[in-house]
């Protein structure tokens, strides 16, 4: 188009661009652009270099995370503010997901690039997943840890301090956990997970495994990990709550319960009710040679069929999980570690929310739009996520205790679905809104340092595997921006609903907090508490058994006289505006809109109509998209910015790839290198008279192009993906005020 674009072409623009038709994401006519790069290593000083944004510092003694005031956690050395506020600590969690597939972990020169990398990408946390697996791939014997594998982790870690990057690592991922002899480490085989609560040798392995990772020297820091400052939090065991383990194990026509839990269940009715004739009072009858005293009370037989004993049987889950936190936390603790435990990071039930009563944090795993795996045939469902009121994120915020820190330890919205541009805005925004203090978006590596990697997970872009993906990283540069800068403010108001313990039990097991209930989270701050008369929520309702009716609960927080006048929330409708007012979700306009002082942004599938967040405005697209501008010099807002990062985003495939089905929900190959960005176009204007204005884009390596438009005055042009040097989802805005 030239490096100039002048008001007469911008007049012509903007007419034939009226003319554009939006077509569908799954549209044959397409384009799709293959992206060049191959070296990832972002320069110093590039537009995506956040680390004078958001600096790391190396992390010593009084950088250790504590438990702080307000439900937080922080450094021990921050006090509270002259005001008496208290800001915690927000982590921008790094997922290591690493495996053979993936490439495993980087010998020590790649690992101080990389760290590097992340630091430079805004992150200051990362999450160690799958180590035992690693340490074990190959290994015959137990314990047998592969030395180079250990090396290599231990340097990392010292890596990652160094950059002032966080630890957070799981006791056991794998259910072989350190036991020799297997292939299957990354595959859910074996009941390790569900041993480790009845069975005592399974337990030790559990111990001698922390005890000789977790409790060895590092080298490296001189420090066990445990000592570390570095390391922030431990998943005791991940996603290990019993009814999600017996869900994951189960088989065909092998019953939904494992056998190892009928023993324990038995001695646990023989306690709280003594004799079968309680019992059988309490259950309205029991089978025909069922005896406390012979142990053979049965397990459910079908987790989806209500009754009393699955309502028993979820007392009794409660109580074996809080046992085996105190058990195990409680060893972790025996061998020096002083900082943040968590568990049981997954299934937001009513249930396992009783099981994370006593826990220093919450942690929590959910996606959107769940795919079942690599192989031919896997599918997934090609939803929006604005469509449903961003389900996955209300999840976690129903799972939160709201004067406890919480931790979003896996999240993602799923490669191939085609609405993945929202995932960056929808969980940036919300978990700044909420005050969350970490989202960890999964996969095994948010960032490459090269295209073509010539191993399996890196061939092709993947599910759950977000480094390869260009609309996934331009979300994850956004999250950056959106929680860990804070752009998006914490609503100052909180809603808490009550649980009481066993009381607030059905007979269901899958019960988990209403719907109408998790919509709150959409406007203000949002969790549970046991502790009603402590809690610093400014309203608690419930108990959570007594609330039925979406009615009652928006009248108790219009009641509370804390939503603003003219707030644009309607449930009737579809919108729900957060208090801050920073934050509009509309359902049925499948609209997302986010309006701060340094970053404004708008997502959607569709342009019925121009859609502004503060000084920017979309008049037309042709394709759904997320286009932001954010403020990356030392200006306070937007308005004021004279260099601006923008962020256009599209959809992106493999090359060659195939689908079964015309509204490609189903893969039959994810294709190869390289990925394909798709083809779009924008109108979009700034508001403000500029002195002069230059448009350039930044590529997915962060090198600054050549300028593509530039002016002077009103800022409202049409912007493509294309006919550039090479595709990209990042453009840089320099003007004059």
């Amino acid at each position: 188009m030239g490096k100039l674009l002048r008001r007469g072409q911008q007049v012509l623009a903007s007419f034939t661009f009226g003319l554009l038709i939006a077509l569908p994401a799954h549209s044959e006519q397409a384009v799709w652009l293959p992206v060049l790069e191959a070296d990832m290593i972002v320069p110093s000083g590039s537009p995506l270099d956040f680390s004078a944004l958001l600096p790391n510092t190396p992390i010593n003694e009084a950088d250790r995370l504590v438990l702080s005031p307000g439900g937080k956690i922080a450094p021990a050395n921050r006090g509270t503010s002259a005001d008496g506020s208290f800001q915690g600590e927000r982590l921008l969690c790094a997922s290591l997901a690493w495996s053979p597939a993936s490439g495993g972990f980087p010998d020590h020169k790649t690992a101080d690039v990389y760290a590097r990398q992340l630091a430079m990408h805004g992150y200051n946390a990362a999450r160690l997943h799958f180590v035992d697996a690693s340490l074990m791939i190959g290994r015959q014997h137990d314990f047998d840890f592969d030395p180079v594998v250990m090396d290599r982790i231990q340097y990392l870690l010292a890596a990652l301090k160094k950059e002032g990057i966080y630890w957070v690592v799981d006791g056991m991922t794998s259910w072989r956990g350190a036991y020799g002899g297997y292939d299957d480490r990354w595959d859910p085989n074996g009941n390790l997970k569900l041993s480790l609560y009845f069975d005592t040798e399974a337990l030790g392995h559990w111990k001698r495994l922390i005890r000789e990772v977790l409790a060895r020297e590092n080298p490296y820091t001189g420090l066990k990990p445990v000592e570390d400052p570095a390391l922030a939090l431990v998943v005791l065991n991940n996603e290990n709550g019993i009814e999600f383990e017996s869900v994951v194990q189960e088989r065909f026509l092998q019953g939904h319960y494992d056998k190892v839990l009928q023993e324990p269940f038995n001695q646990w009715l023989a306690e709280r009710y003594g004799q079968d004739y309680h019992l059988q009072n309490a259950w309205g009858g029991l089978g025909l040679f069922e005896s406390l005293s012979a142990n053979s009370i049965s397990l459910p037989r079908d987790r989806y069929v209500d009754s009393k004993r699955m309502r028993d049987f979820q007392a009794f889950l409660i109580d074996a999980e809080r046992k085996s936190y105190l058990q195990m936390s409680g060893y972790l603790r025996s061998l020096g570690y002083d900082g943040l435990i968590s568990t049981y990071n997954n299934w937001p039930t009513i249930q396992t929310a009783q099981s994370r009563v006593n826990l220093d944090v919450v942690t929590m795993n959910t996606y959107h739009d769940w795919v079942s795996g690599y192989h031919p045939g896997s599918k997934l469902k090609q939803t929006s996520s604005i469509e449903d009121f961003a389900t996955y994120y209300r999840m976690m915020a129903s799972s939160r205790f709201i004067d406890k820190p919480f931790l979003a330890t896996e999240w993602d919205h799923l490669f191939w679905n085609r609405y993945r541009y929202e995932a960056g805005v929808v969980m940036g925004s919300y978990a700044s809104l909420q005050d969350w203090s970490g989202i960890c978006r999964h996969g095994h590596g948010p960032i490459v340092l090269r295209y073509g990697e010539d191993v399996p997970h890196k061939r092709a872009m993947l599910p759950y595997a977000i480094a390869l993906d260009p609309i996934a990283r331009a979300g994850e540069k956004l999250a950056a921006l959106l929680f860990r800068r804070r752009d998006v403010s914490p609503s100052g108001f909180s809603v808490a609903l009550r649980i009481e313990g066993e009381e607030d039990l059905t007979e269901d097991m899958q019960a988990h907090v209403p719907e109408f209930l998790t919509l709150i989270s959409l406007f203000s701050q949002f969790g549970l508490t046991d502790k009603p008369d402590t809690s610093r929520a400014d309203v608690v309702m419930g108990p959570l058994r007594d609330l039925s009716n979406a009615g009652q609960f928006w009248r108790e927080v219009k009641a509370s006289g804390v939503m603003p006048a003219g707030n644009l929330t309607n449930p009737d409708k579809g919108i729900y505006q957060s208090s801050t007012g920073q934050i509009v979700l509309n359902q049925r306009q499948g609209t997302f809109v986010v309006d701060t002082y340094r970053t404004d942004a708008v997502a959607f599938s569709a342009l019925p109509e121009s859609l502004s967040a503060g000084d920017l405005t979309v008049s037309a697209a042709s394709t759904g998209a997320l286009v932001s501008i954010s403020a990356i010099d030392d200006a306070e807002t937007v308005g004021e910015s004279e260099r601006l990062l923008m962020i256009f985003a599209t959809d992106a495939h493999n090359t060659n790839m195939r689908f079964r089905d015309r509204d490609q929900k189903v893969i039959e190959d994810f294709g190869t290198l390289p990925v394909r960005i798709k083809e779009g176009e924008i109108q979009f204007s700034l508001k403000g008279n500029m002195k002069s204005w230059r448009i350039s884009p930044v590529y997915l390596n962060g090198e600054v192009g050549e300028e593509v438009l530039s002016g002077a005055g009103e800022l409202s042009i049409r912007l493509r993906n294309h006919h550039i040097a090479r595709p990209t989802t990042y453009f840089l805005i320099e003007r004059e005020l």
